[in-house]
């Protein structure tokens, strides 16, 4: 599974920066139309308050979860999720648990 996870992290870097970056390239580093654009439309919007959430959970979640399992670096994915996101934070905490595991 280490593989996958890292083959996943590869991925979920990869590809939302390809968009972030086409973004800023094209647009500078203007936060405020970046906002504008996540929240624009409809589904838009529905699509990020789910993501959004979903970080939320998944922070508490892998929170206790490191505990219960003696996992030091859980604090790794909360610069994954500000940098990245979910696709990089969520199999970055489970290639740090099944690492642990060993």
């Amino acid at each position: 599974m280490k593989v996958f996870y890292v083959f996943a992290m590869f991925l979920g870097t990869i590809l939302p920066w390809y968009f972030f970056g086409s973004y800023f390239f094209e647009n500078g580093l203007n936060i405020v139309g970046f906002l504008s654009g996540v929240f624009s439309t409809q589904p838009a919007t529905g699509f990020t308050i789910d993501v959004l959430l979903s970080i939320v959970v998944f922070l508490v979640w892998s929170y206790k979860d490191s505990q219960g399992h003696n996992i030091r670096n859980w604090w790794l994915v909360i610069p994954a999720c500000c940098s990245v996101g979910l696709s990089l934070a969520l199999p970055l905490y489970l290639y740090i648990r099944e690492t642990n595991k060993a």
